[in-house]
């Protein structure tokens, strides 16, 4: 199978990139000119990337055309909640009109259309009430965020197009999901980052947090990328899963966790201003019903082992003499 990945370069996408590897796929990879490729190190010399802008027709036409996919999984975007609380604009442009771009040059190739993985997010449904726990597929979308919005905007476009045009498209709302290779803007790493640095001497023994009440339905991301999988191959077109593990974990948990993993005793926590949103969503836990019964997937990775796992990403990063 020919797979493009897009945003192969992040953290999900090289996540992805090694998946498809492992199971024979011949891959290939977007990246804008000033992506770092750190995360792609080890599996550089088996994909090849082509540089493009997905918000340009013609550099999404080009990458179709040179990949000429049997399979897309679209990762690329502006993928922070909080940062799209400051440039919204750009978020929804960025998200909404790559993913329009890449949907037209599909339209495109006609029969030979490849199979779309149309990537959403948990941050769709947004409000959440407390009888409607845990959230199936059926729960109305009620978006929180500038993000949140540009994710609902691309999982409808991908249903309109497979309505519309009969592409076979598939939408995945995957919750929150971590591991070794997570950006540190994001709270898990965040928090593993901090405490590294504390480790190594490098920061005061004190972390900063921001909201700790929220409640999140964490996976790892390598069995996030295996859902990934199997609905490129086998998801039904038109149809959306959720990818989640069932189970809340409040950010205070996440957090009393890692400091209990910490080699240094005691570690002050300080709440940031900086750190909260104009609007959090309280409680997002999902029901992987679905998928489990139509794929037959279901995590296996403990979250207690990806936090473990991202933590000593953090400590070997740090301790590099550029860390």
């Amino acid at each position: 199978m020919r797979v493009l990945v897009t945003g192969i370069t992040g953290f999900v996408g090289s996540h992805f990139a090694e998946y498809a590897l492992g199971r024979g796929a011949r891959v290939w990879g977007s990246y804008r000119w000033r992506s770092k490729t750190e995360n792609i190190e080890a599996i550089r010399d088996r994909v090849t990337l082509v540089e493009c802008d997905l918000r340009d027709v013609s550099s999404v036409q080009h990458l179709v055309a040179v990949a000429d996919p049997d399979a897309i999984v679209h990762l690329a975007g502006q993928s922070y909640v909080q940062a799209s609380w400051k440039a919204p604009a750009e978020t929804i442009a960025t998200n909404v009109i790559g993913q329009v771009n890449l949907l037209e040059a599909v339209r495109a190739r006609g029969p030979r259309a490849p199979r779309f993985l149309v990537i959403g997010s948990s941050e769709e449904y947004g409000l959440v009430h407390p009888h409607e726990l845990p959230i199936t597929e059926a729960n109305p979308l009620r978006p929180l965020s500038p993000y949140a919005v540009s994710k609902v905007a691309q999982d409808l476009l991908g249903y309109q197009y497979f309505k519309s045009y009969g592409l076979p498209i598939v939408r995945a709302r995957a919750f929150n999901h971590e591991g070794p290779r997570r950006g540190h803007v994001f709270v898990t790493s965040d928090f593993a980052r901090q405490i590294a640095e504390i480790e190594a001497g490098r920061r005061e023994p004190e972390v900063l947090v921001g909201n700790l009440q929220a409640v999140r339905d964490f996976t790892d991301v390598r069995d996030i990328v295996r859902g990934y999988w199997l609905l490129l191959e086998r998801g039904e077109p038109g149809e959306v899963y959720n990818l989640c593990s069932g189970r809340g974990w409040t950010i205070q948990d996440v957090l009393d966790f890692l400091l209990g993993e910490a080699t240094v005793r005691p570690i002050k926590v300080r709440e940031d201003p900086a750190r909260l949103r104009p609007s959090d969503v309280p409680v997002l836990i999902g029901d992987a019903s679905k998928i489990r019964a139509a794929l037959g997937w279901a995590p296996e990775i403990p979250f207690e082992q990806t936090l473990r796992d991202l933590l000593q990403y953090w400590r070997e990063r740090v301790g590099r003499p550029d860390g």
